[in-house]
């Protein structure tokens, strides 16, 4: 009696010729003779009708090319950040972050001091809507999803008095005849505004802060560009966990016919099928006993070791997630990643390397965007980092560290630390104590 195994080779023997002939005329090696569709359709029109299935059949199916989401922010918006969560938690992770790193200048005194002390107070209150940080985490949140982050400043008589974050999906940016941006056109309410700086005034109605990109000088590139084919492999691998679980968290089986008669027939095979999709499919017909008739006999299907991998496949698509944001798994309770030996010190790489570098970016271009809007060439804008809780180590050695070296001068120290000097602080500390006593 043949097996599977020989039907299979056999199976293969008689079908690869045609395949291959098949191919050879797809591309042009092989004309089509005349007769061979009108062959084919003899051979079919000769093939007696089957009603059933009395004896054991088999498909080959080839493996089909994958469906991926449109790279484009709008899917971005929707299958990254609002259809994952692990991408959800790295973007408002590192868009809160850095809202919390405080803003503060290190202008000395003066205009620069007091043209400083405006503009940072614009970006605690930037709006009667929103709050300082509340600006920020939606300014970087746009900038993580599509690339981009526009900020448009409302000015008046040339002085900055409002800010607001624009949503890139609905920002078209105008270039000129060289390919550099000359204006903006923002869609709202189903109308056009172009943003353009107009001749009196110091500054561009709008700061574009965006990420790298090797593709576009005008345009950035964001992280779901890199990771977008992990997220559509954890939503689908989402997906076929529910659909599990709405089959009672059991695998498929068969319906075998063993009777006599030659098989089922089609409107047979149809009632079937619609009994059993109807009273026994889902979850709410979980555990609901299969009555069969005579003839009939299921036999279940279990899973193998490969469809179980789907979870280890999940935990996989999360890595690359969060390694394309730069948020550390362990942060995000991922199992399997061992880079860091505990959770404070990938919190602390999550601020080194991710946070902080992103809080200075913002700094600079505000500094170079609102600076001549109150006269100056730069406002000293700089991240506090000493304010943070997550540098307190750092911070403590490093004070640690200037206090103990005696070959510096008091000034020193304090230029060391970021404070202004002290009058009589330029000799040592001995030598600053005889002065003060």
């Amino acid at each position: 009696m043949p097996t599977m195994f020989s039907r299979l080779r056999a199976a293969f023997k008689r079908v690869m010729p045609f395949a291959r002939a098949q191919e050879k005329r797809m591309r042009g090696f092989a004309p089509a003779s005349p007769g061979a569709f009108a062959k084919t359709a003899a051979f079919h029109a000769e093939a007696p009708e089957r009603r059933g299935f009395s004896c054991g059949f088999f498909e080959l199916h080839t493996l089909l090319a994958p469906e991926w989401s449109p790279g484009n922010a709008q899917a971005f918006a929707r299958e990254g950040f609002a259809g994952n969560p692990v991408a959800y938690r790295c973007v408002t992770m590192i868009a809160r972050a850095v809202a919390a790193v405080p803003l503060k200048s290190t202008a000395g005194s003066g205009e620069k001091r007091a043209a400083a002390e405006k503009a940072l107070a614009l970006l605690h209150r930037p709006n009667a809507l929103q709050a300082g940080r509340e600006l920020i985490e939606a300014l970087i949140a746009h900038t993580l999803i599509a690339g981009n982050g526009f900020l448009r400043a409302s000015l008046l008589d040339g002085a900055p008095v409002a800010l607001h974050v624009l949503d890139p999906k609905r920002v078209e940016i105008i270039t000129d005849e060289a390919g550099w941006p000359a204006a903006w056109r923002y869609e709202a309410n189903g109308r056009h505004i172009t943003l353009r700086q107009g001749p009196d005034e110091p500054i561009t109605p709008v700061m574009h802060l965006k990420l790298f990109s090797p593709f576009s000088d005008i345009e950035g590139l964001s992280p779901f560009a890199a990771c977008a084919r992990a997220v559509d492999i954890h939503n689908a691998a989402a997906a076929w966990s529910k659909a599990l679980l709405d089959n009672a968290a059991r695998p498929s089986g068969a319906l075998i016919y063993r009777g006599e008669g030659g098989g089922l027939t089609t409107e047979q095979l149809a009632r079937l099928k619609d009994e059993l999709e109807t009273a026994y499919a889902g979850a709410q017909n979980a555990g609901r006993p299969l009555v069969l008739e005579g003839g009939l006999e299921w036999m279940p299907l279990a899973h193998s070791p490969k469809d179980m991998e789907h979870i280890a496949l999940r935990h996989a698509a999360a890595r690359e997630i969060a390694l394309a944001f730069g948020v550390p798994p362990m942060l995000l309770g991922i199992p399997g990643d061992n880079t860091y030996s505990n959770f404070a010190e990938a919190n602390r790489a999550f601020w080194r390397m991710s946070v902080l570098p992103l809080a200075r970016r913002l700094a600079e271009h505000l500094n170079v965007w609102l600076a001549p809007a109150y006269g100056m060439e730069t406002l000293d804008l700089v991240p506090d980092v000493d304010a943070l809780e997550a540098y307190a180590p750092e911070r403590e050695a490093r004070w640690k560290q200037v206090r103990d070296s005696d070959f510096l001068t008091i000034n020193e120290k304090r230029a060391a630390l970021g404070y202004p000097p002290l009058p009589g602080g330029d000799g040592l500390k001995h030598d600053f104590m005889k002065t003060q006593a």
